[in-house]
């Protein structure tokens, strides 16, 4: 075997020309390239087409029997480690038994523990990925420490700490997938390693021989591409079915029987837990291989079915895909959701969408699709009609009773979504958690839920008076004591009511972190707001106001600032200057004349040393009569942080 290895070149970071160290026992594909101080443990697989470059961040740990699918890449920053479980830092850590499929890049800083499946085209960068974790197709984990056991769904997005400990755990069939890919790739190991050897070729060829059959037959019991073991969607449907009582039965066609929708039944899963039910339908599917398969979820009290999913085709790899329309008769016997619907909330938006010629879509999502907002994309709603585009939303629900259902707006010349509204949950409920986007013309006033407190509400209304632009910003706990806020979704829109429900849309799809409201003044490039609406506690609160007014700034700390014009105060600067002291906050006074407003030249006032109100309010009373006829403002000070965490108006000449 030659192995495609060489030292990294010469860096100003990297001096000594390292050169991969591999064991003697793995097989590293001589199409493959491994490139600097890399170290690859006993029984590791490296497939074809990968590329291992430790040519700027090094070094690299890929441990015992973990295997490296084709088209891998792995790569690191030159900046930026992780700790091995050897104590060492390293560049990028890969444990043992651990899975990295086709084309998933692996960039360090980064670590990724023992027993974890890594799935195809998924990118892990600046993260931790914990022991025992399964991550499928299409994901995104950066910027996070993904505790052990977890599940990643396909296609997820997991860049902020809050949702990776929101992340499901992994299921034990799973689990069974990785181990099992694992004793999938040792035996590949094992048959190139032998490839080389003309002795060990003529031992198999004898061996297979002798016993008639083919001599990998001890892995014979993977379960065909076609079965639905790697499908744990499958899975998920059947659990789903099985725990609100339905039977399921199971149908086949052949081409001909598919196109005409002539299916024959292949009789009723006999089983009561998901798993049993699980191998009776992989049973059934390798009975009938070369035809489509279907299981039908049936409601036997209502003598209707509530379902059905195609899990086989002929040929190709297990998938879900949706049978029949979401209009379809046979679906619309539930009145779960009808009433609902026709009579909340829910009804005014949609018949807005109609009005306004969007397209309405409908997605649906498990509980741990929606942890992850990995939603499953569902029909086009064809009515035009109220009533029948209500019929359709009503069937749809019905068929993906117990999960989340959402319909979404879509402004079909702009390509733009104007909408998103969750009108169905798990427990039957119907509620009305929308999002709204830029630009939305749909009627503003359906929107709001009521998460902004009426100060927030009423700063959004002033700073949209004067032209300012709104944004939003969000932060997880650690992130928050640093200062290191995220910007949610840019908000383009104009109208009150879409801005209020773009801010109450990042709220929610940010519960459990810091989020703030930013007003910005566009044609000056400077911000004139930051207010913290959110909390992850749940609470909002306008108390922690950062004023980025400075000079020339008074016409925009007007619409904000809490004044006063005589030497006494209003309850809101006395609210929230209780507020402040509550959090541990200093309070501190500044002072200006017109002049030194006008250039941003505030003179401080001695500090008040008070930690309560009863203290802090005569001082700051005695500031106002000393400099009547100046402006006099408020600072509230993180002494920790060593910030300003409030500058409020309190006095104007």
């Amino acid at each position: 075997m030659v192995v495609r290895k060489r030292a990294a070149p010469p860096t100003p970071w990297s001096k000594d020309l390292a050169e991969p160290n591999i064991d003697p026992s793995a097989y590293v594909h001589s199409f493959s390239n491994i490139i600097g101080d890399v170290r690859v443990g006993a029984g590791v697989l490296v497939a074809p087409g990968t590329s291992i470059r430790a040519d700027e961040g090094f070094p690299f740990f890929i441990g015992d029997r973990t295997n490296i699918q084709d088209g891998v890449v792995i790569h690191g920053l030159e900046q930026g480690r992780v700790v091995g479980e050897d104590g060492k830092q390293y560049s990028v850590w890969i444990g043992q038994n651990t899975c990295i499929t086709h084309m998933a890049l692996v960039h360090g800083p980064a670590y990724v523990g023992d027993d974890c499946f890594i799935g195809f085209r998924s990118t892990v960068f600046n993260a931790r990925v914990g022991n025992g974790c399964v991550i499928m197709a299409h994901a995104l984990v950066q910027d996070v420490a993904i505790p052990d056991g977890k599940y990643v769904p396909s296609g997820a997005i997991v860049t902020n700490q809050a949702q990776a400990d929101r992340l499901p755990d992994a299921l034990e069939s799973d689990r069974d997938f990785a181990n099992h890919v694992v004793r999938v790739n040792e035996a590949l190991l094992a048959g190139y390693q032998c490839a080389a050897d003309k002795s060990c070729i003529a031992d198999v060829q004898a061996s297979s021989q002798d016993s008639g059959r083919p001599a990998s037959s001890s892995v014979s019991s993977y379960t065909p591409p076609e079965t639905m073991s790697a499908n744990s969607e499958v899975r998920e449907q059947i659990r789903s079915l099985l725990s609100q009582g339905y039977q399921i039965s199971v149908e086949h066609a052949n081409k001909r029987r598919y196109k005409t929708g002539s299916w024959l039944s292949a009789g009723r899963l006999q089983a009561s837990s998901a798993d049993r039910a699980a191998a009776e339908l992989e049973s059934t599917i390798v009975q009938y291989s070369d035809e489509y398969v279907r299981i039908i979820g049936v409601d036997v009290a209502a003598k209707r079915r509530v379902i059905e999913v195609v899990v086989h085709r002929p040929g190709e790899t297990a998938s879900i895909t949706s049978g029949r329309s979401a209009s379809s008769t046979s679906y619309a016997g539930s009145t779960a959701t009808a009433a609902p619907i026709a009579g909340g909330d829910v009804k005014p938006q949609i018949s807005s969408l109609i009005r306004n010629g969007y397209k309405i879509t409908l997605e649906h999502a498990n509980e741990r699709r929606f942890k992850t907002s990995s939603w499953l994309g569902g029909p086009t709603v064809s009515a035009t009609r109220e009533p029948a585009v209500l019929s359709e939303i009503e069937a749809f629900c019905a068929q993906h009773a117990g999960e989340y259902v959402r319909i979404i707006g879509v402004d079909a010349a702009a390509k733009r979504r104007v909408l998103e509204l969750i009108v169905q949950r798990p427990d039957g409920k119907v509620v009305s958690s929308g999002k709204s986007y830029a630009g939305a013309s749909v009627s503003a006033s359906s929107f709001s839920s009521g998460r902004l407190e009426p100060e927030t509400v009423e700063q959004v209304r002033s700073l949209l008076a004067q032209g300012y632009t709104i944004g939003t910003e969000h932060a997880s706990p650690r992130r928050f004591r640093t200062g290191s806020w995220k910007t949610c979704s840019p908000i383009q829109a104009t109208q009150e009511g879409a801005v209020i429900a773009a801010l109450e849309g990042c709220m929610a799809d940010h519960n459990g972190e810091y989020v703030r409201l930013l007003g910005i003044d566009t044609a000056a490039k400077r911000r004139v707001l930051e207010t913290i609406i959110q909390r992850p506690d749940g609470k909002t609160s306008t108390a922690t106001t950062v004023s980025a007014v400075r000079s020339n700034g008074a016409s925009a700390a007007a619409s904000y600032s809490h004044v006063v014009s005589s030497s006494s105060i209003d309850t809101e600067t006395l609210s929230q200057i209780r507020t402040l002291l509550s959090q541990g906050f200093k309070i501190g006074v500044e002072h200006a004349s017109k002049r030194r407003f006008r250039t941003g030249s505030w003179q401080t006032v001695s500090a008040i040393s008070g930690s309560s109100d009863r203290e802090v309010i005569p001082a700051l009373e005695a500031s106002l009569a000393n400099y009547q006829g100046e402006y006099v403002r408020v600072i509230g000070i993180d002494p920790k942080a060593k910030r300003r965490v409030l500058e409020a108006i309190v006095q104007r000449p």
